[in-house]
């Protein structure tokens, strides 16, 4: 660890493929999903603080949550809370952050990782991010975590790596290509040739070069945060982030650097990860009975098997007789009964939901 590293905690989704728990004005990231008796954000921070200085760690989520992370986080300093008038994507986030960070030290190296990532093994974690740290510290690479593929995932993006040369030392390979969210017979091909990594959406850097690749390839948003900066850290901050993310459009940095930056390396992850941004990611994580049902609230279940089946009201029973390979979700004012294998779904039916039914349910 060095005091010239630093991690933006992006915070500020809305998590609709996790609906009906996760709702626009209670996201995803906010919640104990896995019953640890912390959220995912809370979990987020504690991993990120045992080994980075608190002072070092901003946390960038829309400006609606700001009483949701001071109550979740008490100890955290409002200054180290990164407030979005409106969402506009990774780019502005990380762009907001990074020029934040380049007025404390110019010289830092930055870890950018998502509020509502899983990560079991934190040990491993730890060791990989230092390892990226020190790699960005010493080259003007960019470095995304890859995670070793288990199964042909097709709600993940995939990198492509150069397989290593005779005599390489570092611990790193240089990106190929990026592919998005493939349909499963491309996912069973990635799988099967060995050189592809799910992109974690965890990314290393060190100040300069990131702002070098915002200035190469997305210029406008590198020149919109510049305009502003002198105001950052002073009175005027929130005026000028509402200037800035007024002119700002909607751009991930996948697609306006990864993509594009002749500079992108990454390193193989040996940690466990799982993003929880499905049920069925949150199935695969809980324990599950002799039928494989992962069962949390008051249930008695009846020839039905792999199910995911969650229940928030502890006093209600509920009965389930004959279901294969469903969620099941009861919050209370909305009850969501889905195959797992459409769940990616769950993401249109939220904006038709929200169309019909308004905000509250949505």
């Amino acid at each position: 660890m060095s005091i010239n590293d630093y991690v933006i905690i992006m915070a500020g989704g809305i998590g609709s493929r996790f609906w009906p728990m996760s709702r626009t004005t209670f996201p995803k990231q906010f919640h104990d999903i896995l019953g640890t008796g912390q959220s995912m954000l809370q979990m987020t921070y504690d991993r990120i603080a045992s080994f980075i200085p608190t002072e070092n760690i901003l946390i960038v989520t829309n400006e609606r949550y700001r009483s949701l992370v001071h109550e979740q986080l008490p100890g955290i300093r409002p200054k180290e809370v990164l407030l979005e008038p409106v969402g506009r994507n990774t780019a502005p986030c990380i762009a907001y952050a990074v020029f934040k960070i380049r007025q404390r030290n110019p010289e830092g190296c930055v870890l950018v990782v998502g509020s509502d990532y899983y990560i079991k093994d934190e040990v491993a974690f730890r060791h990989d991010a230092e390892l990226a740290l020190d790699a960005c510290r010493a080259e003007p690479i960019i470095m995304p975590l890859g995670i070793p593929p288990t199964h042909p995932n097709t709600g993940y993006g995939y990198i492509q790596f150069i397989e290593e040369e005779e005599g390489q030392e570092q611990p790193h390979y240089k990106v190929k290509t990026f592919t998005e969210k493939p349909n499963l017979e491309l996912a069973k091909t990635f799988l099967k040739s060995g050189d592809f990594l799910w992109n974690s959406g965890m990314f290393i850097f060190s100040v300069s070069t990131i702002l070098s690749a915002y200035n190469e390839h997305l210029v406008d948003i590198y020149d919109i945060f510049e305009d502003i900066s002198r105001q950052l850290d002073t009175d005027l901050e929130a005026e000028g982030i509402a200037k800035a993310y007024s002119m700002c459009r909607n751009e991930s940095v996948d697609d306006g650097i990864m993509e594009k930056a002749e500079n992108i390396h990454v390193i193989k992850a040996t940690f466990d990860w799982s993003d929880l941004g499905t049920w069925g990611s949150v199935y695969e994580q809980l324990d599950h009975d002799y039928l494989g049902n992962a069962v949390q609230g008051n249930l008695m279940v009846f020839e039905s098997s792999n199910n995911m089946i969650r229940v928030d009201d502890k006093k209600k029973l509920v009965v389930l007789h004959g279901l294969e390979d469903f969620v099941v979700v009861d919050t209370g004012d909305v009850l969501m009964i889905c195959k797992k294998e459409n769940e990616q779904e769950i993401k249109t039916v939220v904006k038709e939901v929200k169309k019909n039914h308004g905000e509250a349910f949505a």
